[in-house]
């Protein structure tokens, strides 16, 4: 069962943020109740021998593995689907946003049917590479060897840089560095427009420009729009994909005004101002609010028209945050949303933790509220069964939980003060554990609230006379 994640991202550059930080994130959107863990994996010195579940891929992997958070599926009856992490060299990966290319470029270069895909991406390329720029060269070479199965944007980030790369057809890519003061926010669409071919801020497939020239699919000395030459542009680009772009960009870039059904949105843009790493949240979590288009808005004029950037397939969204100027094991932040983005709680998990706490170990079918997963899950269905009257206790539940979160954060940060490396593993360990607790313990309150005054909103209800 090899499936496809129908996601959306955002990468931000290192000086669009108020203190530096490069981020890149992701929803993963595939199905409403298939629970996700977050673990931690140990560094490796062997080689290894990779083969996937999900189809007939299969690579060696070479010694040395460094160690990485990821977030695979409860079961890899189907494939790992590790879909991000962290890794202890401060390098991010996010796998993938699912796209599609169109029936001209893939009469030519079709996808490969045993080749590399999404379910294996992270765990074969994020424990080997240094750099963000590595991580996408790595990738690379792997399609170029052999071949990939579906088309997909793939995101990588370390502490200075910001890669999307796309991978369009069974062995043509394209990656693009996001400038370090823009961002960009993807809907599975291939995004990135017009190549540099000269500058180093592109990397790309080599005979990229021979392909599309022999098939007649561009012609020399006019613009290489990558988007335009590969991609799509139907009525279900507009309804499905572009609209999440805009409502992207409306949330960061309010001072340009843009139609939701534009075929030009830019794949780079600048925020009106600098941002937070929650301004990133609340992309992940946007479902038009405040729009005609909010499907959980009742007085909403259009409320299923667009496809909203949160939605109930969200399997789990995350956030990774790689700061400066700290020490390697806290420095870094896999911040990890269990279930729908809009009704979760980002908690940080401190990259350099050696392990993650049980509850985000546990989840499979049926529920079991043991599970983190299940956790947020179960409060996730009691607010969407009266969402406008609970809207107010779930916002104020997020805000005052991310408030001690980041309390939590800033006494790592300065209890970080001259450890060794020992010393910081615990430290990260202790501090990842205590930031889930926070969040479990808030959402645990938040939910029983949830379920006392539910019990009383039943169709069932009647006017009763006091006195019976």
């Amino acid at each position: 069962m090899l499936t496809r994640s129908s996601c959306t991202s955002i990468l931000i550059g290192k000086n669009a943020t108020f203190d530096h930080s490069v981020i890149i994130g992701r929803n993963e959107d595939s199905k409403a109740a298939w629970p996700k863990h977050v673990v931690k994996h140990a560094a490796v010195v062997e080689a290894q021998q990779f083969t996937s579940k999900a189809n007939k891929f299969a690579m060696p992997l070479p010694q040395n593995a460094l160690a990485y958070t990821a977030t695979p599926e409860w079961t890899d009856e189907f494939g790992l689907f590790e879909e991000a992490g962290i890794n202890s060299a401060g390098v991010a990966m996010s796998a993938t946003e699912s796209a599609y290319a169109n029936m001209r470029v893939l009469a030519y270069d079709p996808f490969i049917e045993d080749g590399i895909t999404e379910e294996a991406m992270v765990t074969v390329v994020l424990p080997y590479v240094t750099t963000a720029r590595e991580g996408v060269q790595r990738l690379a070479d792997i399609v170029e060897k052999y071949g990939t199965g579906e088309a997909n944007g793939i995101l990588f980030a370390d502490h200075d840089e910001a890669w999307y790369m796309e991978i369009a057809t069974g062995h043509r890519y394209v990656a693009q560095r996001i400038p370090d003061d823009s961002y960009a926010v993807v809907a599975n669409q291939l995004a990135i427009q017009v190549i540099d071919f000269d500058s180093d801020d592109f990397m790309f497939s080599a005979d990229l420009k021979d392909f599309a020239e022999s098939h007649h699919l561009w012609t020399p000395g006019t613009d290489f729009n990558f988007r335009r030459i590969f991609g799509t542009d139907s009525s279900f680009d507009r309804t499905y994909n572009t609209a999440r772009v805009w409502d992207g960009q409306r949330r960061l870039t309010p001072s340009v005004v843009q139609d939701p059904e534009s075929s030009d949105l830019p794949f780079i843009q600048k925020a009106d101002r600098l941002l937070h790493v929650d301004d990133a949240f609340a992309v992940l979590g946007s479902h038009y609010q405040e729009t005609d288009f909010d499907p959980a808005d009742p007085r909403a004029k259009f409320p299923h028209h667009y496809r909203p950037i949160s939605v109930a397939k969200t399997q789990e969204a995350h956030v990774l945050q790689l700061r400066q100027n700290l020490p390697q094991p806290i420095a870094d932040i896999h911040w990890q949303a269990m279930g729908v983005a809009a009704e979760s709680q980002f908690i940080p998990f401190f990259a350099g933790t050696t392990d993650t706490p049980d509850a985000f170990k546990q989840g499979k079918l049926p529920a079991d509220l043991n599970s983190a997963y299940w956790q947020f899950k179960l409060a996730s269905v009691l607010v969407d069964a009266h969402f406008m009257q609970f809207a107010k206790d779930l916002d104020a539940v997020q805000t005052s939980t991310h408030q001690k979160l980041l309390a939590s954060i800033a006494q790592a940060d300065a209890a970080s003060v001259n450890l060794d490396e020992q010393g910081l593993a615990g430290l990260a360990t202790t501090a990842t554990a205590a930031n889930a607790a926070i969040a479990l313990n808030a959402w645990h309150d938040f939910t029983m609230q949830l379920l006392m005054t539910s019990t009383d909103l039943s169709p069932l209800n009647f006017t009763h006379d006091a006195n019976l």
